[in-house]
């Protein structure tokens, strides 16, 4: 009778020790998924970077496929296949700023030679020079840059959008973002400006000193009335739209794949060169900066454009103003510098709220050190450097 008793309790006890073998190999199994999952890098944000705006760069797995293998995490050093990928979208950000390059300078010559071939014909006693003093004091050069660049920018935006998988749709949808926002970023705006004003000015008079001008001579240029309501349009209406589109809009998406910060930097440069001279180079390179950073907290090139129009709407304006009475000037200085000193305090409030994206150390071996392998973002970068130093030679 004992027997059969300890065989019974030796059969509880086995029993209950198995039930506790399961429970514990359940949740061992569970803690390891939990694990893995963690272990499982985002495909919106594969490098877990915290001062990036999550998936404004897109699905990374485009770029690698394992990545939405579990437990499988990027390595510090992106292998053969990887390297490509993120190589392929460098290079197509910069065949499509060679394009915008050739196209609009071709297309500028050649609407230049046409234009004065046919004014030639039709005023045979007037010189090569008059006739290009017409063409520059009239609505003429002024709309043929404004046909030219509109063209251009928006037609290599939509051929690299297209290229890269972008949808165009992706540019405007807008987050977070509101009228006392467009206030604060504008003020900030602002502020650079003036602070790219006084720089400009510091270094044109360093290069002038060895007999070179970096300002930008404008004299003559839209004089007419049909002119100015051109220069208006194009300044500050279709240059910053397009650019913005070309720029912030498929630019600035088609190098976030890796690198945001390298992104930002990368466009800014660009912007800034393709303004061909030195002071423009200098607001558009940190104006470029600021208009990405805020391209990329909305996830729009909505609130870039806005900026954009306001800045060089405000300087056209206060440009105006060059030839205006003693008094109307001094409070059009002072209240610039009231603005411009609200607008420093914007500018502080935003990057103290919003920090410029950093790279992890697998991004910096995805950014500039790949950038430096693709042809096409190495020669659209010569090509606008050597463009700027022809201008500023010519001068």
């Amino acid at each position: 009778m004992d027997e059969f008793i300890n065989t019974d309790e030796r059969n509880a006890e086995s029993a209950a020790l198995n039930h506790e073998i399961y429970e514990l190999t359940k949740r061992l199994n569970e803690k390891e998924a939990e694990c893995a999952a963690l272990m499982t890098a985002d495909p919106a944000d594969p490098f877990s970077n915290p001062t990036e705006y999550k998936g404004f760069g897109g699905d990374y797995r485009k770029i690698q496929p394992r990545l939405g293998t579990r437990g499988y995490k990027l390595p510090l050093e992106p292998d053969h296949a990887e390297k490509k990928a993120v190589r392929r979208y460098y290079s197509i950000g910069g065949w499509c700023m060679i394009f915008q390059f050739l196209m609009s300078f071709g297309a500028s010559v050649v609407l230049m030679n046409v234009i004065m071939a046919v004014l030639q014909t039709l005023y045979p006693d007037a010189g090569f020079e008059a006739l290009y003093d017409y063409m520059r004091g009239s609505s003429i050069l002024v709309s043929l840059n404004m046909v030219v660049y509109l063209v251009c920018n928006v037609l290599n935006s939509f051929i690299g959008m297209k290229w890269a998988g972008v949808k165009v749709s992706s540019l405007i949808h807008t987050r977070n973002f509101s009228v006392g926002k467009a206030v604060q970023y504008c003020l900030a705006a602002l502020f650079i400006w003036v602070i790219s004003i006084y720089a400009a000015t510091g270094i044109n008079d360093v290069f002038s000193k060895y007999g070179i001008d970096t300002m930008v001579d404008q004299t003559g240029l839209g004089e007419s009335a049909l002119g100015f309501v051109a220069t208006i349009i194009y300044t500050c209406v279709i240059a910053p739209v397009t650019e913005e589109l070309l720029f912030r809009g498929m630019l600035l998406r088609v190098l976030s794949k890796a690198n945001q910060r390298f992104a930002i930097i990368a466009t800014a440069v660009f912007f800034g060169l393709a303004h061909g001279n030195i002071p423009q180079f200098l607001l558009a390179f940190l104006l470029g900066v600021f208009l990405a950073h805020i391209t990329m907290k909305h996830d729009s090139i909505i609130p870039s454009i806005i900026v954009h129009i306001f800045i060089n709407s405000f300087s056209t304006v206060f440009s105006s103003l060059a030839d205006a009475n003693n008094v109307v000037l001094i409070m059009a200085t002072l209240g610039l510098f009231a603005a411009a000193i609200l607008g420093m305090i914007m500018l502080l409030v935003f990057h103290g709220e919003n920090k410029l994206p950093a790279a992890t150390p697998e991004q910096s071996r995805r950014g500039i050190a790949i950038a430096s392998g693709s042809v096409p973002f190495i020669i659209a970068l010569v090509i606008d450097i050597g463009y700027m130093i022809y201008v500023l030679t010519a001068n």
